[in-house]
């Protein structure tokens, strides 16, 4: 972590703006004031979706099988850093703010597309670099995985398959801690129950729409005949 705590791109000269104006350089140091405060850095273990933290926040986890850094229009671009910067804005905004998982995503995803952009990078070429090491949570390279992996983003993602392949892999994962297994079977049968209620609820939902136009039929057939006697009954009365 010593050698990305000041990033060359970064360097403390006067800008043309002021400091509070958008701006790449600016964009820079800030990443690089979040990168000084992360307290652990580990790239040992393997990381479902290339990156993650403990639940404590204290560690922050990329994928031990994605190369450091990819090349880009002939530069060499380090990588860690914009996964570091997406983890800490995460994990803060669940932590400290309450938000839900997807909303926090979606603003540190953005923050990550900013600080890509602001080292001349496109987001196009940094993802379709990312996307060549993603590990899905069944993923059989999933072998080594931390004990205090967070996993409040696989539980708020409400992907019950994904959750099903977490269960059937966990208990051949060497490594993996009693209490990341207990939760995760708990998470699972969660899920489970919640997938089952959903499923009885669409069957339900379906059922009624199919028993609907038939009772609407059947009350149709009903008022016809009623129509037609009552129909006749007046033309005698008009005739008589």
């Amino acid at each position: 972590m010593s050698s990305n705590s000041c990033h060359p791109n970064a360097p403390h000269e006067k800008l043309k703006a002021p400091d509070w104006y958008v701006s790449a350089l600016m964009m820079d140091r800030a990443l690089d004031a979040i990168l000084r405060r992360v307290k652990k850095f580990d790239r040992e273990h393997d990381i479902p979706y290339l990156a993650g933290y403990s639940r404590d926040g204290k560690t922050i986890y990329i994928d031990r099988h994605l190369p450091k850094s990819f090349m880009f229009r002939g530069r060499t671009i380090d990588v860690d850093r914009f996964l570091i910067l997406h983890e800490e804005v995460e994990k803060t905004l669940i932590d400290q703010l309450g938000l839900h998982y997807l909303h926090a995503h979606q603003i540190a995803t953005r923050a990550e597309e900013a600080a890509v952009n602001a080292q001349r990078v496109t987001w196009k070429a940094y993802d379709r670099f990312m996307q060549k090491y993603v590990k899905s949570i069944g993923d059989e390279r999933l072998q080594k995985v931390p004990s205090d992996l967070d996993l409040k983003p696989y539980r708020d993602y409400h992907d019950y398959d994904l959750l099903q392949r977490m269960e059937q892999h966990m208990e051949h994962t060497p490594g993996l801690g009693a209490k990341l297994k207990d939760e995760l079977k708990a998470y699972a049968a969660a899920f489970r129950e919640q997938h089952e209620v959903e499923r009885r609820h669409a069957t339900s939902t379906r059922k009624r729409a199919a028993v609907a136009p038939k009772q609407g039929a059947a009350k149709k057939a009903v008022e016809k005949p009623a129509t037609r006697k009552m129909t006749v009954k007046a033309s005698k009365r008009t005739g008589s």
